[in-house]
Order: C-alpha cells, then sequence, then structure tokens
C-alpha cells in the first residue's frame, strides 16, 4: 500500500464524485430533451433508459479523464509518466470528441424511435375504419423509419470516431464507392428487390397487420422492409419473401372486406324462404351487441348460384371491417344452422358409397 494512500483516497474520490456530477447533469439535459418528444407517460422508456445509458457512459469517459490528474495531484506516479500530457490531451481533445459523436448518435437513434413511436401513436388516435387503416400505414412507415435511421447514425458515427482515431477516411470511402457499385452490377437480385420493395411501400399495397396471400402462401404480415416482406401462417410458420420474387399479392384486410358464404339446401325447399331464413340469421347478428362494430353492411343474398347433384346452392356475403370476416363469418354459419333447424330447413348429407362387402 503506498504510503500517501489516503491522499490518494481522497483524491480518486472527488474526481469520482465530480465524474458523477457532470455525467448526471448531461443524462438530466438529455431526458429532459426526450421527455419534450415523448410526453407520454407510459413511454417512459424511451426517456430513462437512454438516460441510464447517457450516465454511464459519460461517467466512465470523465472518471477516466480525471483519475489521472487525481492520481498526480496526489503524489502517485503511474507508468505513463512520460506520455501523461500527452495522453491527457488526446482524452480531453479526441477522446471527448469520441465520447460526443457516441451520445450524439445514440440519442439521435433514441429520438427517432421515440418521435416514430408518437407517431404511431397519434395515428391511432380516433375511431372508425379510417383509424385501423391508419395504423397500419403508420406502423410500417415508423419501422422503416427507424431501421434507415439507425443504420445511417451508425455509418456516420463509425467513420468520425475512424478519424479522431487517426484513420483517414478518405481511402475508405473511395474504396465503398468502388465496392457499391461492382456490388450494385454483381448483386442485381439485390437491387431488384430493394427498388421492388420500394414501390411496394410507396404504393401502399400491403402493411404491417393486413392478412395477405404472397405466392399461394396465406398469412399476416410481420414486416415489411425494403428488402423483404415476411409472413407468419395460423401455424406460426414464418415465410420470407424477397420482394423482387413477388409475382402475385392478394390482400385481405384492405379498407373492408367480405365473407361470403355458400349453403347447400334441398331442392324441395323454397329458395325464397331459405333467403328470408338466411337473411334473419344475418339481422340478429347485426343486431348483437358484440358482433355490431364489426359488420359494415347487412347481409346481402345473391340467390341461388348452382345446382348440383343432390343440392341446389344460395351464396351472399356480408360486409366487415378488416380481419374480421372470418369471425363474423363463422357466428353467420351457427345462426343460419341453427334457423335453418328452426324452420325446418334441410341442408343434405353428402351421399356415403359404400363398397359391397366382397365374400371369399
Amino acid at each position: 500500500m503506498p504510503s500517501n494512500w489516503p491522499e490518494l483516497t481522497l483524491a480518486l474520490s472527488l474526481a469520482l464524485v465530480a465524474a458523477y456530477v457532470v455525467a448526471d447533469l448531461v443524462a438530466r439535459a438529455a431526458q429532459s430533451v426526450l421527455r419534450a418528444i415523448v410526453p407520454d407517460e407510459g413511454e417512459t422508456r424511451f426517456v430513462d433508459r437512454p438516460g441510464r445509458m447517457i450516465r454511464l457512459f459519460i461517467f466512465l469517459i470523465t472518471a477516466t479523464a480525471l483519475s489521472f490528474p487525481a492520481l498526480s495531484l496526489a503524489g502517485y506516479r503511474t507508468g505513463f509518466v512520460g506520455d501523461r500530457e500527452a495522453m491527457m490531451r488526446w482524452l480531453l481533445d479526441h477522446g471527448l470528441r469520441i465520447a460526443v459523436v457516441a451520445v450524439a448518435a445514440y440519442v439521435a437513434i433514441r429520438i427517432g424511435s421515440a418521435a416514430a413511436r408518437r407517431f404511431e401513436r397519434e395515428m391511432s388516435v380516433g375511431t372508425g375504419l379510417d383509424v385501423v387503416e391508419r395504423t397500419k400505414r403508420a406502423q410500417t412507415l415508423g419501422r422503416l423509419i427507424q431501421k434507415s435511421l439507425s443504420v445511417t447514425v451508425s455509418i456516420i458515427a463509425g467513420l468520425m470516431v475512424l478519424r479522431e482515431l487517426g484513420v483517414d477516411i478518405t481511402p475508405a470511402l473511395t474504396g465503398a464507392g468502388i465496392a457499391g457499385l461492382a456490388i450494385g452490377f454483381g448483386a442485381q437480385t439485390l437491387v431488384r428487390d430493394v427498388i421492388s420493395g420500394f414501390f411496394v411501400i410507396l404504393e401502399d399495397q400491403v402493411r404491417v397487420g393486413d392478412s395477405a396471400i404472397v405466392n399461394g402462401q396465406g398469412g399476416l404480415v410481420e414486416e415489411v422492409n425494403l428488402r423483404t416482406i415476411v409472413l407468419r401462417d395460423e401455424q406460426g410458420t414464418v415465410h420470407v419473401f424477397p420482394n423482387g420474387e413477388i409475382k402475385t399479392l392478394a390482400n385481405m384486410s384492405k379498407d373492408f372486406a367480405y365473407y361470403v358464404i355458400t349453403v347447400g339446401v334441398a331442392y324441395d325447399d323454397d329458395p325464397d324462404r331459405v333467403a328470408e331464413a338466411m337473411k334473419e340469421a344475418g339481422a340478429s347478428l347485426m343486431a348483437d351487441p358484440e358482433f355490431q362494430p364489426h359488420i359494415l353492411a347487412p347481409l346481402e343474398i345473391y340467390g341461388v348460384d348452382a345446382f348440383e347433384s343432390d343440392r341446389m346452392t344460395v351464396k351472399g356475403r356480408i360486409k366487415t371491417v378488416p380481419q374480421r370476416q372470418w369471425l363474423i363469418g363463422r357466428e353467420l354459419r351457427k345462426r343460419i344452422a341453427r334457423m335453418f333447424r328452426d324452420r325446418g330447413i334441410d341442408i343434405p348429407s353428402p351421399p356415403r358409397h359404400v363398397a359391397p362387402k366382397i365374400e371369399k
């Protein structure tokens, strides 16, 4: 233990206290800026977590910078005696700039994420069908903006840090430009995917949360990126489609949806009586407060749609809000079956073919 350990302990303690005060002031200032962008109390994670990260980062940088003069004042000699002044100048000059760049990049990314979340929240305010569409559009654009901002800010911050470390970034930028040109010619599939994804987003063909069929595969859209579209089917399997490979895209939940129902009845039944029973089942469904918000128009009966060998089919459809057509359709079928049973309308069973028993 050094003989001057009380002075050494006091000097280091003062350095740590000073570092904590500086880090706390910087973190509070950053949190004030974030609170102005994210006023919602429920989104405190966008304020508290960045504040803790900034406080820790500034504390480590400041404590390191103040430790060397504190040790010198306490009379303690380190192994960096010859280069101590140069190290201090580097820490206070380039080191401080690197710290500022890192903190600024982190804050910019967090502010972008918070702003995107606030944009999504404000677009979701209100009632009606247009709110659902605005929310989907906002989620798609918000995620794309967050990813683009994170990549752009990280690249710029990395180049600035390399320059502060004495690395000449001019050859790197030149090489990146040449490499980008070569990759552009070589990776034509990637360029095609990105361009196709740009037009998918620009034309608002599909959004996060939509139910869509891509190249014959149906599912819920989880991500819409510049390069890919990610679907998750009803079994939980994730399907990833490059945008350039999309040949057919059917959006089943844009603006509104229809549930089409076809019912087979016996030839002895009156088609008008069957249609009346179906309409009454649809009317009872619309009158139900649980299902009424999901229905946009009454059940529409087309009439007799086809003649089959053992039955005739009556076809109709009901208009619903997006992604509620299956819920409404299942309930409508249940009520139609109950209404047919109460009115004595038979639904023919499919004929059964029994193979003759062959005696040996």
